[in-house]
């Protein structure tokens, strides 16, 4: 087999299939009936391909002839959000768009659902088709798989939370500021008995928000807090809401800390009859917060900034701003509207 070691970390160009036929010591085609999944190759030749193009960190190049333009750019962006279901993220998804379409940049979106396996693969197929640049939502707890592609100058932009393990542009909600806010006006009501349900702790928004909240009753003088987490969707926030109601000495107020387990929230205080005696805040608006009764005062986050932001820095990354990664952090605002401002019996 032809002597060749992995590929320069500091090289900007892509390891092509001709280093990998080198490197296995078989030629083009042989790579190319591997890489795309055609018979006729021996299983140990099959794994000197794929041994090789995993030193060199290959990707095949999807439609190559068809995307490729003159000036290497295949003018699209690799977009992942949290869910496509979420209103926050479709909000994210539509400011990105819209920043992209004057440029005549097409957007390839993709959904997480807080999963790193699907996040490792959906980043895999963005690159597979040669996307100029990457705004991606986080689940894994270390982002240095993406370390080859920041060396070879692909721009990678964080948005809603932040990478670790690498040093790139993130834009973000002030998380912890916002949570501080949401008890803080909770405790002006009065309250002391405040319940706080939280999404997954792997979420680093989720620990972001609970550590706001923590601080601004431990600067109140308030140490024990009612804290339930891993509540991901809105029917186990009802759940584990209707168990709090239902105990012998229930929150008189609820931190409902992500728009889904507000909703799940809602629900549990309609179905105890509870909704005008017990306050609650949520973290994100929500559709037709204003028109319950009582209105749901929120701690609105903006995604529509946050996906602006994000696709500003890609294209000026892409338009040769090489200046240090940058964390852009977006104000949230307290929206009061009647249920937050519910005093304790």
């Amino acid at each position: 087999m032809t002597s060749l070691s992995a590929r320069d970390p500091g090289s900007g160009s892509r390891p092509t299939m001709r280093q990998v036929a080198e490197l296995a010591g078989v030629g083009i085609k042989t790579v190319s009936r591997v890489i795309n999944g055609e018979p006729n190759v021996t299983p140990e030749t099959a794994q000197r391909v794929l041994d090789a193009a995993g030193a060199l960190d290959y990707q095949p190049d999807l439609h190559a002839g068809n995307l490729r333009r003159s000036d290497r750019r295949t003018r699209t962006l690799g977009l992942l959000v949290g869910s496509v279901d979420n209103p926050f993220s479709g909000a994210v998804h539509r400011a990105v768009e819209d920043a992209a379409v004057g440029r005549g940049v097409a957007v390839f979106a993709s959904s997480l659902d807080d999963d790193p396996q699907r996040e490792r693969e959906a980043v895999a197929a963005f690159l597979r088709r040669r996307v100029d640049g990457l705004i991606l939502v986080t689940a894994t707890a270390d982002q240095t798989y993406l370390e080859p592609e920041l060396r070879r100058g692909t721009p990678i932009v964080f948005v809603d939370r932040e990478p670790s393990g690498i040093e790139t542009d993130a834009v973000v909600s002030d998380n912890a500021g916002g949570a501080a806010r949401a008890a803080e006006h909770l405790l002006a009501q009065g309250h002391r008995r405040i319940a706080y349900l939280g999404d997954l702790r792997s979420i680093q928004t989720a620990r972001e928000r609970l550590r706001g909240f923590l601080d601004a009753l431990a600067r109140a003088g308030v140490t024990a807090a009612s804290v339930t987490e891993d509540l991901h969707d809105q029917d186990a926030a009802r759940e584990a809401l209707v168990r709090l109601l239902d105990a012998p000495d229930p929150p008189t107020a609820v931190f409902s800390a992500q728009n889904l387990i507000t909703i799940g929230a809602l629900h549990a205080l309609r179905e105890r009859g509870r909704h005008r005696d017990t306050a609650l805040v949520g973290f994100d608006d929500v559709a037709l917060a204003d028109l319950l009764d009582p209105g749901v005062t929120v701690v609105a986050q903006h995604p529509e900034d946050l996906g602006r932001l994000a696709a500003e820095r890609v294209f000026a990354r892409l338009d040769g701003n090489d200046s240090p990664s940058q964390r852009i952090v977006v104000g949230t605002t307290l929206i009061v509207r009647g249920s937050g401002e519910i005093p304790p019996k």
